[in-house]
């Protein structure tokens, strides 16, 4: 099978990269083993909240400077300043196409909740969610946190105590799920998903609807948790129609909703553009001539060859298996490439869970377009994206989703051949 452009990873990078080329009329196949990292998602990307030194950054492209000097491995000191801001505005612009409704500029942090109910800074929120331009300020004096019984995943308790000290008068909410959908089975163990599913039923839907209608009472807002439009975007801003208040979501622990809402919209543009979506497949072989790719095999296609121009390696980090840690070393077990580490184990990690980890900075070589690196020989038709690439910390620095997004979407312009 021969393609344009071959790409090994599902998750937001490998995505939004098969997209922006299929946009521009490129032939693309995206090789996708399952689950990624929006699984997890707690309704937002970041795209820059911290400087290495643990500086706040309110507007990422101011902070670029400093960033390149303390830390010149960076990927956004790769992509550089004026690019930086034409790809985040590309970013927010491929995303809305795909019809994920976000808040948020690249010209300025706001902020979000976590699921512990702790503020802080990112790029884009999802525009169902809970959010603030400037730290803890609402507008909102009653308020109701709605919850479900023996839902697990969240904790109202957090947000309950967070918005009391703020000068809010909080009501907590628990509402059972078993009377609402008529189901007599054992619910004691729902998901946010499962919740969802069951509000995708109209009628169920319905019933919530009027049983929280009568609970409210003189509320401002009701503040859910992030249990609802797996497959309906549109069901909260429906739900504050009905009630006649402002409803808006808090994050819960995984499985996000919200972040496999993101998967399936981007999955669904892509396909749409005429991409080929290959779903629970795993790349099981990569051959090399001199220094190019010419050709992947995967399980599901055994002998049968994917064949490219041009190849992009999204594989993720440690968490996707993009990554194998070894007792003494770090592999790509993909396509064996270098690894940028540190050789000493030992100072891989620190002992105090909190600190800053070494290892969540290991990824793949590459040039300085993001071309990878094998055998310290630049592999000239193999770019590398996202959580793969080394030189930068997405929990500590807040940039996971922007590196993500703006290094696919780096790729896709070299690929195009559009340097502006």
């Amino acid at each position: 099978m021969i393609f344009d452009t071959v790409i090994i990873g599902g998750g937001s990078s490998g995505l939004t990269c098969g997209i922006r080329l299929q946009e521009a009329g490129k032939k693309c196949v995206i090789i996708s083993s399952g689950q990624s990292a929006l699984h997890f998602s707690s309704g937002s990307f970041d795209l820059l909240n911290a400087l290495p030194d643990g500086t706040k950054v309110t507007n990422p492209i101011d902070a670029l400077k400093e960033l390149k000097a303390q830390n010149p491995k960076h990927p956004y000191t790769k992509i550089g300043e004026e690019k930086f801001a034409h790809l985040a505005q590309e970013a927010q612009r491929l995303l809305a196409d795909a019809k994920i409704q976000t808040v948020g500029s690249y010209h300025a942090n706001h902020y979000r909740l976590t699921p512990f109910a702790i503020t802080k800074p990112t790029w884009l929120t999802m525009a169902d969610y809970v959010y603030a331009e400037q730290p803890d300020t609402f507008s909102w004096k009653n308020i109701s946190i709605i919850n479900f019984t023996a839902y697990l995943d969240f904790h109202p308790n957090f947000f309950a105590d967070k918005f009391r000290r703020m000068g809010m008068s909080v009501r907590e909410i628990e509402i059972d799920l078993a009377t609402i959908a008529n189901n007599k089975n054992n619910l004691s163990e729902m998901r946010s998903t499962n919740i969802a599913r069951l509000f995708d039923n109209g009628k169920t839907f319905a019933n919530f609807a009027n049983i929280l209608k009568s609970k409210i009472e003189k509320s401002d807002a009701v503040l859910l948790p992030a249990c609802l439009g797996l497959e309906h975007a549109d069901i909260v801003d429906t739900l504050s129609n009905i009630l006649g208040v402002t409803v808006k979501l808090l994050p819960t622990f995984p499985p996000s909703v919200s972040g496999i809402r993101s998967q399936y919209l981007l999955k669904q543009r892509f396909m749409e553009l005429g991409g080929t979506y290959m779903l629970g497949d795993t790349v099981n072989k990569v051959e090399f001539e001199g220094n190019q790719v010419t050709k992947i095999y995967t399980v599901n296609h055994n002998d049968i060859p994917l064949r490219g121009e041009q190849y992009v390696l999204c594989s993720g980090s440690f968490f996707s298996q993009g990554l194998v840690a070894l007792p003494n070393d770090i592999i790509d077990p993909i396509c064996g490439l270098d690894i940028d580490y540190i050789s000493d184990r030992k100072q891989w990690f620190a002992d105090d869970t909190f600190d800053k980890q070494n290892y969540e900075s290991f990824g793949i070589k590459t040039n300085e377009h993001f071309l990878a690196i094998k055998d310290q020989k630049t592999i000239d038709n193999l770019h590398v994206c996202g959580a793969s690439l080394g030189g930068f910390n997405a929990l500590k620095d807040g940039c996971g989703g922007g590196a993500s997004l703006l290094t696919a979407l780096y790729a896709a312009e070299e690929i195009l051949g559009n340097k502006k």
